[in-house]
């Protein structure tokens, strides 16, 4: 479990968050991001809060059967000057795509399209995509926080004021639905699987 307190968050659509959050997707696909130190996305903190955005979120980027939850999200009443944290996240296993066959292998595991996959893949294409298999967690204690200039601006990693409370955590998948999840990810990918 993670300190008692957390304030290294990881931006990510609210839209994915929310499919972290329900156990639809235990994987996130990073490569960089505009205003990286290097823009090639490094994965530097192994544990984090979850900081959902509003900002890129394209519906045509998203399968068909996903549209509509962010079209219920856009239509909500959000507050852009404050940010509500509720999920925290420990990456339990990297793993690194170079290739479109072994991306496409991905497609049942996610919630966005082909072409948000691809694209990914396409930029940089010297740069591997890094699959992060994320261990996701509901915080008891949901803090919100007013927003402040330094977290803003396409940036993966965000240090919040003040620490979040993480000492109550409750994970979103039991273990055996997590592995599961896990196995068949490496499995279709042709990966060793933990026996």
């Amino acid at each position: 479990m993670p300190d008692q307190n957390s304030h290294i968050a990881l931006k990510e659509w609210a839209v994915t968050i929310e499919a972290l959050a329900s156990g639809q997707q235990i994987l996130l696909m990073r490569k960089g991001g505009i205003h990286e130190e290097s823009k090639d996305f490094r994965i530097i903190h192994r544990e984090f809060l979850l900081y959902p955005t509003y900002e890129h979120q394209k519906s045509d980027l998203l399968k068909p059967d996903h549209r509509n939850k962010l079209d219920e999200m856009l239509k909500s009443d959000i507050d852009v000057d404050k940010i509500t944290f509720s999920k925290w996240a420990r990456v339990e296993e990297v793993i690194e795509i170079s290739d479109q066959q072994n991306l496409d292998l991905l497609n049942p595991f996610h919630i966005w399209t082909d072409e948000y996959a691809q694209g990914r893949l396409h930029w940089k294409p010297m740069v591997p995509i890094s699959i992060m298999l994320l261990r996701v967690y509901t915080i008891e204690s949901v803090t919100t926080v007013s927003v402040i200039p330094e977290y803003l601006g396409c940036t993966s990693w965000v240090d919040i004021i003040p620490n979040i409370d993480t000492s109550k955590l409750t994970p979103v998948l039991t273990d055996k639905a997590f592995q599961e999840q896990v196995d068949s990810i490496k499995k279709a990918l042709g990966l060793t699987i933990s026996v």
